[in-house]
C-alpha cells in the first residue's frame, strides 16, 4: 500500500497546484464524482476525464499510489464507513431476515440487469465463434478464475477441447500458440487485471477470437474483443471477488453454454451423457 496515510480526497487539494493541465482534468472529475470514480475502470476515467490512461496512472502516482487499483481502493475506504463499503446498503442493525432479502434482492437486481446488457447479435456471435472453434482457453485470476474454470467444466462435458489457465505464466504461454480457430475467454471483472489483458493482447496478436466477460464495456480488456459480455454487478475495490460479480458472470456462461447446447443438441447430449457414466462409482 501507499506510504501515505492521509486522504487521497486531502492529498488531490494538496497538490493540485503541481498538476499538469491533464492531471487536474483528473483530478476535477475525482473531486466532482467521487463515487463514479470508484467504480470506473482506469480506461472509463480518463474518457470521462478527457485525457489518456497514461495521464491517469500518472496522476495516482503523484498522490503517492503505485496505480490506479490502490488509488481507489483508498478512495473507497475514504468514502464510507466500513459497513457501507462492504455490504452496499444494508446496515449493521438489521436482521438476519433483513440481510437475506436484501442480498437477494442485490443479486437478483444484478442477473436481471445483465439480462438487459446482453443483446442477441452478440450472443449469436459468440456461440458461432465456440461452434467452430479448434479449441476454448478460459483466462482469469484470483476470483475471476473461478469462473474460468467453472467455465473449463462446463464445456469439458459438452466435448469441447477446453483449457483453463490462472497463472501468468502458463496463460501467456498458452496464448502464444492459439490460431485463428480458437476462442479465447478472457474474463475480469474491473477489466484491468494485467496478466489476463496481457495473455488476451498475445492471443489477439495471433488471431484467436477473443471473448471477455467483465464489468467495464471500456476497460483495458475489451479493446481486444470480439465479443464482450457484459456482468451488471459493479463492485468497488474492497468488495473484489463479491459474490453478485461473480453470479452475473455464472449467469452469462449459462446463457451461453445452454445457446451452443441448444445448437448442438445431439452431439453435447452424447458427451454429457458419456462424462456422467464415467463418474458414476465416484457416487454412492
Amino acid at each position: 500500500m501507499s506510504t501515505t496515510s492521509s486522504s487521497p480526497m486531502i492529498l488531490i487539494s494538496s497538490i493540485y497546484k503541481s498538476l499538469t493541465k491533464a492531471e487536474q482534468k483528473v483530478a476535477d472529475f475525482v473531486m466532482a464524482d467521487t463515487k463514479e470514480a470508484v467504480y470506473s475502470s482506469v480506461t472509463d476515467l480518463a474518457e470521462k476525464a478527457g485525457v489518456g490512461e497514461t495521464t491517469v496512472i500518472r496522476f495516482c502516482r503523484k498522490l503517492g499510489y503505485r496505480g490506479y487499483q490502490e488509488f481507489k481502493l483508498a478512495v473507497a475506504q475514504n468514502l464510507v464507513s466500513p459497513d457501507v463499503q462492504v455490504h452496499g446498503e444494508i446496515e449493521e442493525y438489521d436482521n438476519l431476515e433483513v440481510v437475506s432479502k436484501k442480498i437477494t434482492n442485490q443479486n437478483t437486481h444484478a442477473l436481471e440487469n445483465t439480462l438487459n446488457l446482453l443483446q442477441s447479435q452478440v450472443l449469436e456471435k459468440a456461440v458461432n465463434a465456440i461452434i467452430t472453434a479448434k479449441r476454448l482457453y478460459f483466462f482469469g485470476v484470483g476470483s475471476s478464475g473461478i469462473t474460468a474454470l467453472d467455465a473449463k467444466y462446463r464445456f469439458m462435458r459438452f466435448g469441447f477441447n477446453v483449457e483453463h489457465s490462472s497463472d501468468s505464466h502458463i496463460m501467456a504461454m498458452n496464448a502464444a500458440l492459439v490460431g485463428e480457430w480458437d476462442v479465447v475467454f478472457g474474463i475480469s471483472t474491473s477489466g484491468s487485471t494485467k496478466d489476463v489483458v496481457d495473455a488476451i493482447r498475445i492471443a489477439k496478436e495471433n488471431n484467436a477470437f477473443v471473448i471477455c466477460i467483465t464489468n467495464h464495456a471500456k476497460s483495458p480488456i475489451t479493446q481486444y474483443a470480439d465479443v464482450i459480455l457484459l456482468a451488471a454487478s459493479k463492485e468497488t475495490p474492497l468488495q473484489g471477488g463479491a459474490f453478485a460479480s461473480k453470479i452475473a458472470q455464472l449467469h452469462l456462461l449459462d446463457i451461453l453454454t445452454t445457446a451452443v447446447a441448444l445448437r448442438q443438441k445431439e452431439n453435447i447430449f452424447h458427451s454429457i451423457e458419456k462424462t456422467a457414466k464415467a463418474v458414476l462409482d465416484k457416487m454412492y
